[in-house]
Formats: C-alpha cells, structure tokens, sequence
C-alpha cells in the first residue's frame, strides 16, 4: 500500500501561481523547483537583495506531498526548525562486526519534503515579485545577453537562468568521468511490535548479501514501532522493483516483526559522479543540483552539500555576473573521483572500503571529511584508514 499524503492547509496555493496573462520578462527563472532551487531561491530571499527582481519557478510537479526523505549530519542548526527526527548514535554493521557510531559533535537528522516545502513555498507567498508556474519545460537557451526559456505554448526571457533539469546522457555519452548510481526504495512501516532502538539508526548495513554490488540497508527509527527502511546500491545499473522490495521484506523478517504495515513508499536515484558539470554553463546559464553536480559524488548526500552550494552560488550573485566563473575545483573533488573509480570498476569492494572506514568508529572525523572541511593531515588520517591497494591502483590509472 502507497500512502498519498495531501496538505491540509493549500499552502502552494496561497504563492502567486502566474498565468498567460502577465507573462513577460523576467531576472531571474528556475526550470524546475527541487530543492536545489528552492535552498538558492530561500538565500536569494534572506539576503533581501533580490525583492525588486522578478523571478519565475517553472516546474510541471506542485510538490504538495510528502515525496522524499532527506537526512544529513550537521554540528549546527541547520534547518531545526523542520527537523523530524534526530540522532546522537548510529550503528554500522557488516557480516563480521557491528559498531555504534558516536557521532558528537555532530547530530544526524531527517527532514521529511513535506515540511521542508511548506516552509519555503510558505516564505513565497509572502513576496510578490516571485511567481510560480506550473508547465513543462521544454527548452531553454541563452541568446546574446538574454535566455530564452519555452513550456509548450509559450517563451519567456529572461536575464538569467537556474536550470535544475537533469539529463543523464550529458554522463552516459563520455567515459572519462564514470557515472555510479545510488538506487533505493524505501518502506515507511508501522508495527505491531516495538521492536526498534528509537534512538539509534542504522547508517549502513552491509550485512545484507552483496551480489557483486555495493548494496546496504538504512534504518531510520522514528519511535518504538515505526522506521523507514531503504534498501540503496552504489552501482551501475538499476534493478527491478520487486527485487528492492523483496530484500525489505527478508530483513524485515530478520528482525522478528511479523506484523507491519507500510505506510508510505519511496524511491530515488541519485548520479555519484565526477563529471564537470560545470563547464556546461554559460555566462548566463548555471545548472544547479543534480544536473550541476550538487550531490557529494562519492555518498551521493544532496541535501546539505545543495545548501553549501545554494549559499555560495548567492554570495557569487553579489560580485560577479558571469556563471562561467562559479565553479572551482578543490582536492576532494580528486579524492571523490578515485572512489567512484573505484565503485565503478569493482563495485563489489564497497562493503571492504566504507567497513575499513567506519570500524575505527572515528565517525567525526570521516563526516567532517566528506563535509569537505579536514586540512591535509586530516585528509591523510583517513585515507589512512582505507584499503591502501584499491586507491593506488586508481590512482596510478588516473595519472598515466
């Protein structure tokens, strides 16, 4: 059973929703309104430096219901005001040890989309120079110092685009920058045993059988009888929804629960790649969130990377007008891609690398370095930590 959660309280219908009549030129559009757009949308909006220019969201999904579930670490508050659920412990497990992860002074946290929409679509209905379309977007192009955005019966101009519409053959059609896909399904489920350790998830669980894959299972504990359980691969290909769904089931029944129901279902897949996004955009063109590489390339963890990003990308608005210029490459960006070399050639060795990680249980260490934060020795300590073997042979690939 698929649960189809609707919102009470119309907030999307309270934002301006544009129509033919009052279409014209506009700063600033976004094609599509992911959470890519709607984090760069919401700093656009704190700053108060953009309120007399006039934005258009263009998207064919409203997203007025509960679509996705985001978690990330963080030793801030980032987001408090709509977090579902937070953690102190984690659990790591595989076939030969377990270990519970001390995360302080980090917290790892969930927030669920429904909450995260109404706060931003609720903070645009308070300004009237950002309107909302809902149509497809069929094209877009820069012509001379103005774009040129299309839905199916009408163009809009524009002085910049924000575009957040993937396409996957960007990555397929080159080989130099392998493509590894992070794939899951996730169950919500409710039991009628109280069977789960409410204040500890499991980050990752690669007791599971790995069939040649990088393949695990994530639990996230919201009370004593429910949690959401996501079956998730770091591999080439995708599978069939029966099989993701039958490997629920089987460690659903490991654990002892023999009554459930499900309440809402999930499903994602997110590009771990290092491919340089960012030589596709143009002075007036930036592409943003997946399709502008915003996902950590090599844990595919969007959501406070993609806030990272958002800030920045609106910090460059106040200096500089050419989106050619946004992007630098930093030394994690190398590191992520001797890791997705790694995953793509022999994809069964990811239990290996992530166990060798995480059984030293210095989880603030490895979260601050996927955060992109450590200095050089830092870097090195957890390097240190993994298969020494793997990462040269890649490495050595990569430079001859």
């Amino acid at each position: 059973m698929e649960a189809k959660l609707e919102f009470k309280n119309d907030f999307f219908l309270n934002s301006k929703i544009v129509t033919f009549e009052n279409m014209n030129h506009y700063h600033y559009i976004f094609t599509g309104n992911g959470l890519s757009a709607l984090l760069t949308l919401f700093e656009m909006i704190k700053t108060g430096r953009f309120s007399d220019k006039k934005i258009l969201l263009i998207d064919s999904d409203s997203k007025n219901k509960n679509d996705r579930t985001w978690c990330f670490w963080d030793s801030e508050k980032l987001f408090d005001e709509i977090i579902f659920k937070k953690w102190q412990h984690a659990w790591f497990k595989n076939e030969n040890f377990t270990n519970q992860l001390n995360l302080n002074p980090y917290e790892y946290k969930m927030i669920r989309s429904t909450d995260f929409y109404k706060l931003i679509f609720d903070e645009i209905a308070k300004h009237p120079n950002i309107e909302i379309l809902k149509e497809e977007v069929v094209d877009f192009s820069e012509l001379g110092n103005h774009c040129v955005v299309k839905i199916k019966t009408k163009s809009f101009t524009c002085n910049k685009v924000f575009n957040s519409i993937y396409n996957p053959e960007i990555v397929k059609s080159q080989s130099k920058f392998p493509l590894v896909q992070q794939h899951f399904i996730g169950w919500f489920i409710k039991s009628k045993e109280a069977v789960f350790t409410e204040n500890c998830p499991t980050f990752m669980d690669f007791s599971v059988e790995q069939k040649g894959n990088t393949r695990f299972m994530y639990v996230l504990p919201t009370s004593p009888n429910e949690a959401l359980f996501e079956y998730t691969l770091f591999s080439k290909d995708l599978l069939s929804k029966q099989e993701y769904e039958t490997e629920i089931e089987n460690y659903i029944q490991k654990l002892g629960i023999t009554a459930y129901e499900i309440i809402e279902k999930e499903q994602g897949n997110i590009p771990m790649t290092c491919f340089p996004f960012w030589k596709n955009n143009s002075k007036n063109i930036t592409n943003i969130g997946s399709a502008g590489g915003w996902s950590k390339a090599s844990t595919g963890y969007t959501f406070k990377n993609s806030v990272k990003k958002s800030k920045e990308l609106v910090q460059f608005l106040r200096t500089e007008s050419d989106f050619t210029k946004f992007h630098k490459t930093n030394k994690f960006w190398f590191y992520d891609l001797l890791l997705i070399d790694i995953l793509y050639q022999t994809n069964q060795h990811g239990s290996a690398i992530f166990s060798s990680m995480f059984k030293s249980g210095k989880a603030a260490l490895i979260f601050k370095f996927l955060d992109e934060e450590t200095s050089f020795w830092e870097d090195l300590q957890v390097i240190w930590m993994c298969p020494k073997g793997f990462f040269i042979k890649a490495f050595l690939k990569r430079l001859f």
